[in-house]
């Protein structure tokens, strides 16, 4: 009996790149208005079909990046554009 290879049982390490992607373009086609609420980790995650962990990767990388601003206990927002 053959086992599983490990690696095929891996998460996609793109996918949380795709998540971001989405978002990245939500924002700036201005369906996510400045200061808005991000979609949430749970709503991504069902979404997309994958662990709320690739979700979360996917809104810390848009965080990282500037476009949203985490407030602990209430989510992601968009980021005020700077002048």
């Amino acid at each position: 009996m053959a086992s599983a290879d490990p690696r095929d049982m891996r998460p996609d390490p793109r996918r949380y790149r795709q998540i971001a992607d989405e978002v990245r373009g939500l924002i700036a086609s201005g369906a996510i208005a400045s200061a808005g609420p991000a979609p949430t980790v749970g709503e991504l995650a069902g979404r997309h079909g994958c662990a709320r962990q690739t979700a979360a990767r996917a809104l810390r990388v848009l965080a990282d990046e500037g476009l949203l601003v985490r407030y602990p206990g209430f989510g992601y927002y968009v980021a005020r554009p700077r002048p």
